[in-house]
């Protein structure tokens, strides 16, 4: 098997602040080989603002990102595959950060809430559904790498062929 390496540039300056006090800003950058620069910063449920940025990706929504983005595009791989078509993936995914046995935070669990449009004549049956979503669980390289629980929601199909939502990941 192939190895990969990804790589991130995450760069922050202190801007003149004191520092030692912890009245200096979270504020950074995160730089990907693409190009693609994004304003980051310590979430402001962590670091009271002005000492963080609403307006700027955190650590926990890219963690909830990178889990949902994982999953839809090892779904949409294997329902391709499967010669399901599908039109559309929404996901409203949520991250739960709460204190573990040693009293420090982590996230916990990461809902996934995938809302698919189904289009043609080959839509999956609920129970071709769940299969789907645990075995994107499963090849999700995001997944594979983390002790948070993943867990798809349930949602029934819908007659304009949106349907969604598989099993439970621990």
């Amino acid at each position: 098997m192939k190895t990969h390496a990804y790589t991130a540039t995450v760069r922050w300056g202190r801007d003149g602040a004191v520092f030692t006090d912890g009245r200096f800003s979270r504020s950074h950058t995160w730089r990907f080989d693409g190009g693609i620069e994004l304003a980051a910063s310590a979430s402001p449920h962590v670091v009271r603002l002005p000492f963080s940025r609403e307006d700027a990706v955190d650590p926990e929504e890219a963690f909830v990102a990178a889990l949902a983005s994982c999953h839809m595009l090892t779904f949409l791989y294997l329902a391709a595959k499967a010669g399901v078509l599908v039109d559309d993936y929404e996901d409203d995914a949520v991250g739960i950060m709460e204190p573990n046995e040693r009293g420090r935070l982590w996230v916990s669990r990461v809902t996934l809430r995938p809302r698919i449009t189904f289009a043609g004549e080959r839509r999956p049956t609920p129970a071709e559904l769940e299969a789907l979503h645990h075995q994107a669980h499963d090849e999700c390289f995001i997944a594979n790498s983390v002790k948070t629980e993943v867990v798809v929601a349930q949602e029934p199909s819908r007659p304009d062929g949106a349907s969604v939502r598989g099993a439970h990941h621990p």
